[in-house]
């Protein structure tokens, strides 16, 4: 297993709060809503096969949520509020699952709790050939044009960009993440979801996300709709913060 590379902020001695992303992301997504959370101790993993976390293989779900768990270990991290968005919102759950000890409260952001195989496989088969680009620019205009960010800012898609795109001995651009472990998060996501944690959850679902909520209503979850997309953080981080800081 592995330890993560982590991003921290607020404070050190606040309550912790720990923060997952989905495919293709980095912990460093999290910062407008550690933002909002100065009181607590709130740390953004970058998962196996992103950001500047190690991208060997394994990367299953098993996998994962050992290195989530070794991480909290290592940090000193016996029980914390547990943020998820999109594959990281499937995580969190998988981690309540087995190491219930961790998870004291749950945050799932359109979490992809279950995505349809053939919708899986289509989005696994469009890595196949890899993507680059020719300038900061063009990977920009790429992702605000791809149809599933509806109010997010230029700047949010250029701060992204300065923290998260790397240029390689070919000069062309490319996001930070292993292609072979997105591919493998996109199998992972068509398999049988887990329950939702037992323990007090808040569950935020972008109104226009292309995935498909699952099973919202089931008693117990506190479940706050923003106007957005799936990219709730980047769509609705102000709607974001405020469902999260009044649940905290």
């Amino acid at each position: 297993m592995a330890r993560l590379h982590v991003t921290a902020w607020g404070n050190p001695d606040g309550r912790p709060v720990v923060c997952v992303h989905g495919v293709t992301g980095h912990g460093g997504r999290f910062r407008r809503l550690a933002e909002r959370l100065t009181a607590h101790r709130v740390v953004g993993v970058d998962l196996r096969g992103h950001g500047r976390s190690t991208w060997q293989a394994p990367w299953g779900i098993e996998t994962h949520v050992a290195d989530l768990a070794e991480t909290a270990g290592d940090l000193g991290l016996h029980s914390a509020t547990w943020v998820g968005h999109s594959f990281g919102g499937r995580l969190v759950p998988e981690l309540a699952k087995r190491h219930p000890d961790l998870v004291e409260r749950a945050v799932l952001l359109d979490p992809a709790m279950h995505i349809d195989p053939a919708v899986a496989t289509a989005n696994a088969e469009a890595l196949l050939g890899g993507l680059s680009f020719g300038s900061p620019d063009e990977a920009i205009d790429a992702r605000l044009g791809d149809g599933t960010l509806y109010s997010t800012p230029r700047e949010t898609l250029v701060e992204e960009a300065h923290v998260h795109l790397d240029v390689g001995e070919d000069g062309r651009y490319r996001w930070r993440y292993s292609l072979a472990a997105v591919i493998a998060a996109w199998s992972e996501m068509a398999t049988t979801p887990p329950l939702y944690p037992s323990v007090p959850t808040l569950l935020v679902l972008g109104k226009r996300s292309w995935i498909p909520p699952y099973a919202p209503e089931t008693g117990g979850l506190q479940v706050v709709r923003v106007p957005g997309g799936h990219s709730v953080l980047w769509d609705d981080s102000e709607l974001v913060a405020d469902a999260v800081e009044a649940f905290l």
